[in-house]
């Protein structure tokens, strides 16, 4: 895959996003859900009037990581926390996303766009969240390196399918 830069992305890249973000949650997931469900899903939470939003609020952040020749290979979406924990507080951070295309995993932009958003979220005594799925392990260790431990679970929409996911918390330390 080469080098890659990483940026905060703005209101030019929120068709790119979608495009990716479609694109890596169908070939990773899309196996899942029958059709109607993962179309819909896609339709409205992978979509560049979703990523517009995401990235026109002032409390929310998106870091992708850019190939050589300036194509989106992976991104970061951090924010508030919205997931379904009772010791969730308005003031808490959640990472929401974090998508690397098939072609350029391996190559350490998990860590790099992690720590990105990580470093934006991060202020004194604040917690930070992360919801993952069940099964898959791979995201649950890499969390872990990170200082992340399983505190909950909840069900995930996606259409009419239900995913069982984990909810993991960093605490300030």
């Amino acid at each position: 895959m080469g080098e890659s830069r990483i940026r905060r992305a703005d209101a030019a890249d929120a068709p790119a996003l979608a495009a990716v973000s479609a694109r890596t949650f169908a070939d990773t997931f899309g196996h899942l859900y029958p059709p109607e469900d993962l179309a819909g899903f896609l339709a409205e939470a992978h979509s560049p009037a979703y990523y517009a939003a995401a990235l026109a609020a002032p409390d929310a952040a998106v870091f992708i990581a850019e190939s050589m020749d300036g194509a989106l290979v992976a991104y970061a979406y951090a924010g508030p926390c919205d997931l379904p924990h009772p010791e969730v507080t308005p003031a808490c951070g959640e990472l929401k996303r974090l998508y690397v295309v098939p072609g350029a995993q391996g190559a350490g932009l998990g860590g790099r766009l992690l720590q990105a958003a990580l470093d934006w979220l991060s202020a004194p005594g604040r917690t930070l969240w992360v919801g993952v799925w069940s099964e898959n392990l791979g995201a649950q260790r890499f969390y872990a390196r990170a200082g992340f431990e399983k505190v909950g679970d909840y069900l995930f929409p996606v259409g009419a399918s239900r995913d069982h996911e984990f909810i993991l918390r960093r605490v300030p330390g």
